[in-house]
């Protein structure tokens, strides 16, 4: 229940704090890697004092031309003064680029490798709600923008902040009222900051949205370029993807106006501010108030003013990116899983017990399971049933896919919301109606859940799913890469390397959801045939509409609308279930013709 009364003020300190949340993420990093940073921090400013220094310098050599005193040889000791001065800065600058610039990339890559695990960890509601655009926009624009503000902006701020206190304190030595003229214009510089950033927080918003749009757009037609080429739909996606790309750009030009505009505000400011130093400073070294000397140096530190003055531009513009694209991602790394974060494991047997279990997608209000009890124990269960009757979402139920309530589905005796994923997870393997293959070796798809295992161990799992003279078949064999989502295997060479996988890691627990339908009859009817005796000492759930496959386990759920229709053996659904009779009918005449050709 949500509560309305809270207390006064609450939602101020929640604003204010919502920084601090942002900065949280970072915080761990900056902790771990202060030694990096201070010796950094502290080359960069070493760098600024030097800096300082020269000015001091020309106003000795200046001084002393106009004074007539210097020599050639005072002028090579003031040159060499410099020279040096410009190596030592060039060496701390080298120093300051490497401890900085480099921590801002392992700050990248500890945030990449973490929305990377989190990822992962997410339950199916996460990716219908996330795409995998907006996922990689993530880890890439987002990111970038990230480094870019905890790298060049934080030595840009810190760079600036110090220039500026410095330089200014170097400029009041040399004339209060002069230092005062020169930054009147800050305060304008500072207002239109201010605002400019705000709408550049919005805008730059939008870039990233559109970002990834375009990039979940490039992915999905990818992935289905041979469907896209089959319907001739080239130029149609081309189209689509050139108006994702206009918009993309139309995005970033609004960006661009901000800050096109930031740069020649900061270069004004500072511009005014030399004309003002030129008016009246030039009158003061007339006057004789100041020397020459103290008029270049003072103009020297005016040039060092107008940096900071410039990067205040473009440090808000790097700070707003940041945090905007900092929010996006804590966002995505403050998500949950519905699915309960238990850490303590429980022993279970492979033994599944549904309690009048109602199940519906979150994007859905109808329930696709409507109060299913059952008993599923080691031995072979067949599950069938009219589209959309349930039976695939059973079985994501039965994977810990999606979230169910307490008290409705045991795994062993304890509700499976008292056990941890991993517990219940690495108790089964699934074969799913479309599936997964990785643009590696076939050898390496079929080892991913056991990545240890040995050649001769693979090629077995490939004999039981009836794929190995297919793969001895391919150029290299077991060491072929398949291509991208397997594009060189066909659709049922990909369902049986799947199959592979899940024998191969032989649990206890075997789902196979409609995972043989690219596969011809005979050779699903071999397959299964084979494994039967191997199988019968595991908890096996089969969901498949060929009755061939049905007749061979120990019992067929039929599912209708989400409910249990009937149980019972082939041979008793045949006799009392009009679906599964006709169902069979129909495919023995089929087959009785096929035979008869």
């Amino acid at each position: 229940m949500i509560h309305s009364d809270s207390q006064p003020g609450e939602g101020e300190q929640t604003a204010k704090s919502g920084l601090g949340r942002l900065l949280d993420l970072l915080t761990p990093v900056f902790r771990q890697h202060r030694l990096r940073i201070l010796i950094g921090c502290l080359s960069l400013l070493s760098v600024d004092l030097l800096q300082l220094l020269i000015p001091r310098v020309l106003k000795r050599g200046v001084d002393g031309l106009a004074a007539g005193t210097s020599s050639d040889r005072t002028l090579l000791e003031l040159a060499g003064i410099i020279i040096l001065v410009a190596v030592c800065v060039n060496c701390l600058r080298f120093v300051w680029r490497l401890m900085i610039l480099g921590f801002s990339r392992i700050m990248e890559q500890v945030i990449r490798d973490r929305i990377f695990a989190h990822v992962l960890k997410m339950d199916a509601l996460f990716f219908e709600k996330h795409t995998t655009g907006d996922v990689m926009a993530h880890v890439s624009n987002d990111l970038s923008a990230v480094q870019m503000a905890c790298g060049m902006g934080l030595i840009a701020a810190m760079d600036a902040s110090f220039m500026s206190v410095a330089a200014m304190g170097f400029m009041c030595n040399i004339h209060v009222s002069l230092t005062l003229l020169a930054i009147l214009p800050m305060p304008l510089l500072a207002l239109c900051t201010r605002i400019l950033s705000a709408k550049l927080h919005h805008r730059f918003a939008t870039v990233q949205e559109q970002f990834s749009l375009m990039t979940e757009f490039t992915r999905s037609t990818l992935i289905s370029v041979r469907l896209i080429k089959a319907y001739t739909m080239e130029k149609f996606r081309t189209r689509e993807f050139d108006d994702l790309g206009k918009k993309y750009v139309r995005s970033n030009l609004r960006v661009a106006v901000i800050q096109g505009l930031m740069f020649p505000i900061a270069t004004l400011t500072g511009n005014i501010g030399m004309l003002f130093v030129l008016i009246f400073g030039g009158r003061l070294v007339i006057q004789g108030q100041i020397s020459m000397g103290d008029f270049v140096a003072f103009i020297s530190y005016l040039y060092m003013l107008i940096w900071p003055m410039m990067a205040i531009g473009w440090v808000a513009n790097l700070v707003q990116r940041g945090l905007t694209s900092l929010r996006r991602i804590h966002d995505l790394l403050a998500s949950r899983s519905a699915l309960p974060e238990i850490t303590a494991a429980t022993a279970a047997e492979p033994v599944f017990s549904l309690r009048s279990l109602t199940f519906s997608y979150p994007s859905s209000p109808a329930p696709v399971l409507c109060g299913i009890s059952l008993e599923i124990g080691p031995g072979i269960h067949g599950v069938a049933g009219r589209t959309g009757s349930g039976k695939s979402s059973l079985c994501k139920v039965l994977a810990r896919l999606y979230p169910v309530d307490d008290g409705r589905v045991f795994f062993g005796g304890h509700d499976v919301n008292c056990l941890s994923l991993d517990s219940v997870r690495s108790s089964m393997g699934y074969v799913g109606q479309e599936p997964i293959v990785f643009s590696d070796t076939i050898s390496a798809n079929i080892s991913l859940g056991r990545p240890e295992a040995g050649r001769d161990e693979i090629e077995a799992a490939a004999r039981h799913a009836a794929i190995h003279e297919d793969i001895l078949t391919l150029p290299a064999g077991y060491d072929t890469i398949i291509g991208e989502r397997g594009v060189k295997l066909s659709g049922g060479q990909r369902q049986r390397l799947a199959l592979a996988r899940a024998l191969l890691c032989d649990r206890p627990i075997l789902l196979v959801d409609d995972g043989l339908s690219a596969v011809d009859v005979a050779t699903e009817h071999e397959i299964f045939a084979g494994l039967r005796g191997q199988l019968r000492e595991k908890t096996v759930v089969i969901v498949s509409n060929r009755v061939k496959l049905l007749s061979m386990t120990d019992r067929v759920i039929i599912l209708d609308e989400g409910r249990i229709a009937s149980i019972g053996t082939h041979d008793q659904l045949v006799r009392a279930n009009s679906f599964y009779r006709a169902m069979y009918e129909k495919q023995m005449r089929k087959e009785d013709l096929q035979g008869n050709s």
